[in-house]
């Protein structure tokens, strides 16, 4: 198999958990069966030797804005903080830009100069983050600035777990949400990751529909894959899907094991895993 792409990878050394940065709690790592030894954080040195027992050539870092900065339990990874790691192992990282749509102006320029200035390859979203549906009037300027840009934008959509006991977070972002933003943007690349869960069959629906959407099957083990979406991946989709893990929610080791366990056809198996990532992150 060809080495791989990760499009949804989370810094988490122990620096961003003792500083908080990671956004959920003990209890959503007792809820997504976090080896205990991982708790306290992995290192990157760790991680790329994850990354090369797995076949993994490149992960995408995301400097995360979770939250309006005046709520509880709302966090954010700089993007200076990514972009670190960027520089120092420029071959096997790239950057994704956190967009808060409650920055304005500033959020416009803060992704210009992730782009320009950093090197960054896409945008980032949780909506529910901002309990805020993903075609909210909000965002409409972060869509125009990425097509401006060249750049993809991914987001959360589905439901979202409960990551903090004390902060209970809608789940605002239906796949189905994408269809009025793909409309509106047909320049904007468009991906819905985390697979839509309860929905996949909208997150389907919605990549079949547009050109300019595509599928990140990222949060899940690939060994529970919906039978729909895995239909989907070894036929006429298999080129509007694009793997990713989460880190360190999936252990990249596990999910690309898990995934040439499906034994999909090695054309489907090559778009997804690397070849479609290639092409919408323009690596």
């Amino acid at each position: 198999m060809h080495r791989a792409i990760d499009i949804v990878v989370n810094l988490f050394t122990p620096q961003e958990v003792a500083a908080g940065q990671t956004g959920f709690d003990a209890r959503f790592t007792e809820q997504v069966r976090m080896p205990e030894h991982m708790k306290t954080g992995v290192s990157i040195d760790d991680y790329l030797r994850k990354m090369d027992a797995a076949g993994i050539e490149r992960s995408l870092l995301i400097a995360v804005r979770a939250g309006d900065r005046r709520m509880q339990g709302s966090f954010e990874i700089p993007y200076e903080q990514v972009a670190q790691w960027c520089r120092k192992h420029p071959d096997r990282f790239s950057g994704l830009a956190g967009v808060d749509p409650f920055r304005g102006m500033q959020g416009l320029r803060d992704l210009t100069h992730a782009v320009q200035e950093l090197g960054f390859v896409g945008a980032h979203l949780y909506p529910h983050w901002f309990r805020l549906a993903p075609n909210e009037a909000l965002y409409y300027p972060y869509y125009a600035k990425c097509c401006e840009l060249d750049i993809p934008i991914m987001m959360q959509v589905g439901q979202n777990l409960i990551y903090q006991k004390e902060v209970r977070l809608p789940s605002v972002a239906r796949p189905i949400l994408l269809d009025q933003i793909a409309i509106d943007f047909p320049e904007l690349r468009l991906l819905g990751i985390h697979i839509g869960v309860p929905w996949t069959d909208e997150m389907i629906a919605m990549a079949w529909k547009h050109e300019n959407v595509y599928i990140g099957i990222d949060a899940y083990a690939p060994k529970y894959l919906p039978p729909a979406l895995k239909h989907y991946m070894n036929s006429y989709g298999a080129h509007k899907v694009l793997f990713g893990t989460d880190w360190p929610v999936i252990d990249p080791e596990r999910a690309v094991a898990e995934m040439r366990a499906h034994e999909f056809r090695p054309e489907a198996m090559r778009q997804i895993m690397r070849d479609t990532a290639v092409k919408v992150f323009k690596l």
